[in-house]
């Protein structure tokens, strides 16, 4: 983790991806150097909006306290931040599609918590400092430090429930996988994937991550021929009590440490429709060919 002294801004911004990526040297990557903060906010373009809902100082309490209870295990504080992350950014999608905000989080309010998160175990086998991968300071959805927690939270989460999401999280593989998938948009689909992993998990079953990445490859590949959405359908979701809810950012309080937060009651999804998918999902898990960890070796040697 880098050992510079992090003074964040009061306010979130926009970042735009080509000057984010200008800052990322080695140095910074690999925390022995800090982030020109100044020039950072400088590249950066204020919100207009005077919500709330832009306040730095909730998401740097959410990271400090995620650092410090989970340092010996940093993966799992996925499961516990992702939901918080969620319920403290209360936004459309189409204020989460926005990249520019994870950059300016990743850059100019926590690079700390991204190279805590993220810095690779061990030594770099060419001898080169250990360094984190760009793409968790400005990258993809499904990479991105704190764009692929938010997002996590937002595909698996059932309506107002975010234990689906905390399963989900808990799970490196089906993060790692899943959120790359463009069946999980289709909520059934997401919990039926959430129901298999909890049911092998539960069963003790070996290689879980192998399984589960199996699983998703199967899924994925059967969404191609066989419509989700026709088998299992959903209600269309409630736009207005999402509304609600991100208004309601202007009054609540912070978001618990010790229980799950509340996300928005825009609708759950229809539980046949989950239950079709989740047994048709657990023939895929069975049947689906696993990895051959041998002939993958031996391709590396």
């Amino acid at each position: 983790m880098s050992r510079h002294h992090i003074e964040p801004p009061e306010r979130l911004a926009l970042l735009p991806g080509n000057l984010a990526t200008a800052f990322l040297t080695h140095g910074v990557r690999a925390g022995r150097d800090g982030l020109p903060q100044v020039a950072v906010l400088r590249a950066s373009t204020p919100i207009e909006s005077d919500s709330v809902r832009w306040s730095v100082e909730p998401v740097r309490e959410l990271v400090e306290e995620a650092m410090s209870r989970f340092d010996p295990a940093r993966t799992d504080s996925d499961a516990w931040l992702a939901p918080r992350l969620h319920a403290t950014l209360r936004m459309t999608r189409a204020e989460a599609a926005n990249p520019g905000l994870w950059n300016f989080l990743a850059l100019a309010v926590a690079p700390d918590f991204v190279l805590w998160r993220h810095m690779p175990r061990g030594e770099a086998g060419d001898g080169a400092p250990r360094k984190v991968n760009g793409a968790r300071f400005v990258g993809p959805h499904y990479s991105q430090a704190f764009s692929r927690l938010w997002w996590s939270a937002e595909m698996f989460r059932d309506g107002p429930d975010y234990t689906p999401a905390e399963i989900a999280c808990g799970n490196q593989d089906m993060i790692n996988t899943a959120l790359r998938l463009s069946t999980i948009d289709h909520k059934p689909t997401a919990l039926a994937l959430v129901r298999v992993l909890k049911g092998l998990s539960e069963e003790g079953a070996t290689r879980l991550g192998d399984r589960v990445n199996a699983l998703c490859t199967a899924v994925n590949v059967a969404g191609g021929t066989l419509m989700y959405e026709v088998i299992a359908p959903d209600e269309a979701p409630d736009h207005a009590a999402l509304t609600d809810w991100i208004e309601d950012a202007e009054s609540t309080s912070a978001v618990p440490w010790d229980r799950l937060p509340e996300g928005p009651g825009d609708g759950t999804s229809r539980r046949s429709s989950c239950e079709i998918l989740s047994r048709m999902f657990e023939r895929f898990a069975a049947e689906a060919p696993l990895r051959d960890r041998a002939r993958s070796g031996a391709a590396h040697e």
